[in-house]
């Protein structure tokens, strides 16, 4: 009874409602910012080794770590795996879509953070969606309805989605007890992730700007040795994902189970463009102009998708792997690495796996945190940050425990809830950003190293506490 409600509510969420969003904004961000993700991609890359105007404060690089702490998780291996087994490999293709698009919808909302962002008592910034919908839209109680969202999104569904995951990928081993296994290691994760949380949101930081590059280079290293060794099948592998893509008959046939929906769903969860999770990362930063933090974040999406997602789909695709419904998850992942690594294969995949997954668990509850803040007009009293880290920790342990459906369901719900109140919120402040880039591209193009002022374009400063 329960997973039918939830399948029911995950099906009409999606598809028309969803799709349609997601695809019109990153359509529309994408005219208004004259395709901004392509036309600025090598500034964005320029900006992102710079230093933070002073010494002790988050840099875009650390900034950009912690969003793709979150969104490279177990997401790229299980969630693509998940999307090529239930849907076909042309949702392979549909991810692409949705992330290149999906650049100028996170160069809105990241930038729109770093304009409103607010400064605390140590002078470092804080900032994201709940804070410019507060700000700029002058309504705090949609600002607070979208911080429960996230709370609920974050510390509920994703990390029990994480931790399912997570201890899926020992299923291969023959140790591995249904009934015990995933709550030992639920015990285990959920311990990992406590100490974590004891040293706050410095403490992420830091262990998410050093897990983070090591991760993905290792897993995009194993991705690219499996496609070497199977460089024949190139033709082959594209031509499965285009015709599998534009088979419109099928999806039409089936929309909800089609390459086209999963590649939506599980693009969208891997990428987060538009969701407003990232933009409590983004603001964190310390630059001179808000566009360069924007610029950053519409690179995690590209790095998130367009290379670790796509490192999953060809791991699997170039290894000849048959694709049942029956793989879905770790073991088509697992099976592929096999097919090249041998016994070292699913080791690999789960090492990977865990690093994975254990940054998507802290990048997750740094956003969290910046959420509760924003609700309690501060910080917290300590007990009901105890109370709450302890619920954060017993998530973490329950997911491990549950059924995938479930998991998915539950994430591509609450997942949905943020996209309704973000999208929108940015569709009505995007001029302020498209003034700001179109400030940031004049200092530029003038030989000058952009610095904002509210006055340039054209807001009150009123309002934007931090830039004053």
């Amino acid at each position: 009874m329960v997973m039918d409600v939830l399948n029911y509510l995950d099906d009409v969420l999606y598809y028309p409602i969803l799709m349609v969003i997601l695809v019109a904004a990153g359509l529309v961000f994408s005219w208004k910012t004259r395709l901004i993700q392509l036309r600025m991609f090598v500034e964005s890359i320029r900006v992102v080794m710079e230093k933070p105007t002073k010494d002790g404060n988050v840099s875009s690089f650390q900034a950009l770590m912690v969003s793709t702490a979150s969104r490279v998780g177990t997401g790229n291996i299980i969630g693509v795996s998940t999307a090529i087994c239930l849907g076909g490999p042309g949702s392979v293709f549909w991810m692409w879509i949705i992330a290149i698009i999906g650049g100028a919808t996170a160069f809105i909302e990241s930038t729109l953070a770093q304009v409103y962002k607010r400064r605390n008592a140590l002078g470092h910034s804080y900032g994201g969606p709940a804070y410019y919908i507060e700000t700029a839209m002058h309504n705090r109680g949609l600002g607070v309805l979208f911080a429960l969202s996230l709370i609920l999104t974050y510390a509920g569904g994703f990390n029990l989605l994480c931790s399912f995951n997570m201890q899926s990928t020992f299923l291969v081993y023959d140790f591995y007890d249904p009934t015990m296994t995933p709550w030992i290691l639920g015990a285990v994760f959920a311990a990992l992730v406590g100490y974590c949380l004891i040293g706050g949101g410095q403490r992420i930081i830091k262990v998410t700007s050093i897990m983070v590059p090591v991760m993905g280079a290792i897993y995009i290293l194993a991705a690219l040795v499996v496609v070497v060794a199977h460089i024949s099948s190139l033709p082959q592998v594209f031509t499965m994902i285009f015709a599998d893509a534009f088979d419109f008959e099928a999806i039409f046939g089936g929309v909800s189970g089609s390459c086209l929906i999963y590649g939506i769903k599980r693009g969208l969860y891997s990428n987060e463009a538009g969701i407003g999770s990232a933009p409590n990362a983004a603001a964190a930063a310390d630059v001179s102009h808000p566009v360069k933090q924007g610029l950053v974040q519409m690179l995690s999406v590209f790095i998130d998708t367009l290379l670790v997602c796509s490192a999953t789909a060809f791991m699997g695709l170039f290894s000849g792997v048959p694709i049942t419904k029956e793989a879905a998850g770790a073991a088509y992942v697992q099976g592929a690495a096999s097919a090249v690594f041998g016994g070292f294969g699913p080791l690999l995949i789960t090492v990977c796996m865990l690093l994975f997954g254990f940054s998507t668990l802290i990048g997750n509850l740094y956003y969290v945190d910046n959420c509760i803040r924003f609700i309690h007009k501060g910080a917290p009293s300590q007990s009901f940050v105890h109370t709450f880290r302890i619920v954060c920790i017993a998530v973490v342990f329950i997911g491990a425990g549950m059924s995938m459906a479930a998991v998915w369901a539950i994430a591509d719900i609450l997942m949905a809830i943020m996209c309704f109140i973000n999208i929108p919120a940015c569709f009505i402040l995007s001029k302020v950003a498209v003034n700001a880039m179109k400030d940031y591209q004049q200092q530029r193009d003038a030989g000058q190293i952009p610095v904002f002022k509210a006055a340039s374009i054209g807001i009150d400063e009123s309002t934007v506490q931090y830039w004053k």
